[in-house]
């Protein structure tokens, strides 16, 4: 029987408790599912120790020798178990603390004692060792690197740890070795120099040395990523001959006014460029899905604009898709004004426009007198006809769902060119692998003139010396954000965190107006405090971190993070970009508790050091990897990642890549007898899809 056909049931050590929580656990159901459960670190298990080589606590050390004497001490739970073993020269006190009543230690038996040393009063100690019995053991066999696997809890407590793996794992071995078929050919393994996938499967659990290991991870690599990139880039070259684009091909009298004689100032050379970029894809025939990158405050709704344009010089309608009722009136109020004095008709549509403004605002839209409609989800009913849409431009895209987006495609004969705009700077890795079928335009500018936020890290102590200077920006006439975590697991505590902020508040700033919002108000009364507070009428403004996308205030000049420590480096860049926006000097101020941890300090380090999103997005990747993607689990891979990383595989990304595009540009279907191979991997890897909601 093949090892993909094998329930884990039957196999040695698992039966039916055991197979139930591997199921449960690790979604494990075959012998070769199993096999893909890769250990995180391996620990060389070739090196036997003495005591005195003993020289620190990071290393794993194993040691052969016998035990001297024990003593049982405390009861019930506190119950613990503390020993003196020898390895024939020196002693050391060995110590359990739970399972002690399941140990029965042999005076005068050889063991091997295996464990991580500690120091404690001046002495080592080793706490909660593995245990076995030389004689049970076949030291020629124990050569090499030992795997070790990640359990949970429960597995844990079902006495299925990482030993227990390991054994099962083991058992699988010979069925193994005679050999599994290989989900790539020869030709691509010879090509780019990798391990046939019995090998690898062998060589990640079991290596036989550190090169093998080596060979072992890259071959498995490779395959994650080429595989991922072979169906992202398979649904667009399937996109691509499927539909056709509108061609838009004239640079008319709409785009040269408003450039010519409305533009309030220079475009940078990266809108520049990113308008040319967009501009080549809308008249090539072929219907564009382009991702545009670009800080907080770079220009993206200006680049968007000069789109809508172009479309509209070659007889085409836009619409812009925005995720709050406050984007979107704000995208309204700013291209109402860049549109003044111009030709071009704008209108809203969002879940507050009322029946009568609807139906005027239908009709003009089919009559083809509304050139650009802005709005949230309102704009996807099936009452909101087009006349003749030929631009889509979805803003901070990932906040939509697929199927929403989609239905904007159905607004005419043909799917309208897309464009997707996010404030989120991505790496390129990232880019690749997420929106690996979007183009990507980066906007890697600011304006001229704007000033760089000046960015402080302080701790709580220093509370009484920020409470000065937001005194002073107030005087001054600035406005203030004051911003504290809301994490799904305590949001009981962090509301308490945020009310006792905002009474802290008003409290020390009697004199200042102090709002307060966070994503558990209605959505009436969170828009009304914000909009005051973008009109001045409030001074402060105590929040979550749902002002993260939110209204452009130019007067607020001071974002303070409460508990900076409790977020992440690109959330930090995404709250910093809520201030400076006027002309005025603007600062972020990170507060955080006095004992931080190694990364923590780095983040704080990082957002001090630099401005540039890109730069933090970069350390962010290196920093927590990807797996915490816009708040879903690897959201966006259309395969589970098991092995590969988006933070340290770069490199071979690029080389996966490389590899996929050359197989398509010469059989876009994998029709080929050569390439079947490649579909029948896809189809199977498709059954185990994560989730495809961030690709557009």
């Amino acid at each position: 029987m093949e090892l993909s056909e094998q329930n884990i049931t039957y196999l040695t050590g698992v039966g039916p408790k055991r197979a139930e929580m591997l199921k449960k656990e690790l979604h494990v159901n075959t012998a070769l599912d199993l096999l893909y459960i890769f250990p995180y670190k391996y620990i060389d298990r070739s090196r036997f120790y003495k005591l005195r080589e003993i020289e620190d606590s990071e290393t794993y050390v194993q040691i052969i020798g016998e035990f001297l004497d024990w003593q049982t001490i405390g009861i019930g739970k506190k119950q613990r178990l503390s020993a003196r073993f020898t390895d024939g020269n020196d002693i050391i006190e060995v110590v359990w603390f739970k399972g002690v009543q399941y140990l029965k230690l042999q005076k005068g038996v050889k063991y091997i004692l295996f464990g991580k040393p500690s120091y404690f009063n001046h002495q080592y100690n080793i706490v909660h060792p593995e245990l076995e019995l030389l004689s049970k053991v076949n030291l020629e066999t124990r050569q090499g690197l030992e795997p070790h696997y990640n359990t949970s809890g429960e597995m844990k407590a079902g006495w299925l740890n990482s030993k227990a793996m390991r054994k099962i794992i083991e058992g699988i071995m010979p069925d193994l070795k005679k050999g599994i078929p290989d989900t790539l050919p020869l030709s691509l393994r010879e090509q780019y120099h990798l391990m046939d996938l019995t090998q690898s499967l062998v060589n990640i659990h079991f290596p036989k040395d550190v090169a093998s290991l080596k060979k072992a991870r890259e071959r498995l690599k490779f395959e994650e990523l080429f595989y991922i990139q072979l169906q992202i880039l398979r649904q667009m070259k399937r996109r691509e001959l499927q539909y056709a684009g509108f061609r838009m091909p004239r640079v008319g009298k709409a785009f040269n006014d408003f450039y010519f004689n409305h533009l309030p100032f220079q475009l940078t050379n990266a809108q520049k460029r990113v308008v040319k970029e967009i501009q080549a894809d809308m008249r090539s025939g072929k219907q564009m899905n382009r991702l545009l990158q670009g800080d907080v405050g770079s220009g993206k709704t200006l680049v968007a604009l000069l789109c809508a344009l172009l479309a509209k010089d070659n007889g085409f309608q836009t619409c812009i898709m925005a995720p709050t009722e406050i984007l979107a009136n704000q995208h309204m109020e700013t291209l109402s004004q860049l549109l003044q004095g111009t030709q071009t008709t704008v209108a809203l549509l969002t879940g507050s426009t009322t029946k009568k403004q609807r139906e005027a605002l239908h009709s003009a839209l089919q009559a083809g007198q509304t050139d650009i409609l802005i709005g949230t989800h309102a704009l996807i009913e099936d009452s909101v006809q087009f006349c003749n849409l030929g631009l889509v431009i979805v803003d901070e895209q990932h906040r939509f769902g697929v199927a929403q987006r989609a239905k904007l495609w159905t607004k005419n004969v043909n799917p309208p060119h897309v464009l997707v705009m996010t404030a989120t700077p991505i790496p390129r890795t990232l880019a690749m692998t997420v929106y690996g079928d979007l183009s990507v335009s980066i906007i890697d500018e600011l304006p001229p003139g704007r000033k760089p936020i000046q960015t402080l890290h302080y701790t709580q102590l220093r509370r009484d010396s920020i409470n000065r200077f937001l005194r002073e920006q107030i005087q001054k006439g600035r406005q203030i954000y004051v911003v504290y975590p809301l994490i799904e697991e305590s949001k009981k505590s962090d509301l308490v965190d945020l009310e006792n902020g905002f009474n802290y508040m008003r409290e020390h700033f009697p004199d200042c107006r102090v709002s307060m919002v966070h994503g558990k108000m209605k959505p009436k009364e969170k828009d009304l405090h914000m909009q005051a507070f973008a009109r001045g009428e409030t001074q402060i403004l105590v929040a979550t971190t749902v002002i993260e996308v939110g209204v452009n205030v130019p007067n607020a000049s001071v974002m303070v993070v409460e508990n900076a420590e409790r977020f992440g480096l690109s959330q930090l860049h995404q709250l910093r970009g809520r201030v400076g926006r006027g002309a005025e000097q603007s600062y972020c101020i990170l507060l955080t508790r006095v004992e931080l941890s190694k990364d923590t300090r780095k983040r704080m380090d990082i957002m001090v050091a630099t401005n540039d999103g890109f730069r933090i997005a970069e350390a962010d990747l290196q920093l927590r990897g990807p797996g915490d993607l816009e708040g879903t689990q690897q959201s966006g891979l259309p395969f589970e990642l098991k092995i590969a990383s988006l933070s340290t595989d770069g490199q071979l990304l690029e080389v996966a890549r490389k590899a996929a595009l050359d197989i398509l540009e010469e059989d876009p279907n994998l029709e080929t007898e050569k390439n079947r191979m490649y579909a029948a991997q896809l189809s199977r890897l498709k059954q185990r899809v994560v989730d495809w909601g961030v690709i557009s």
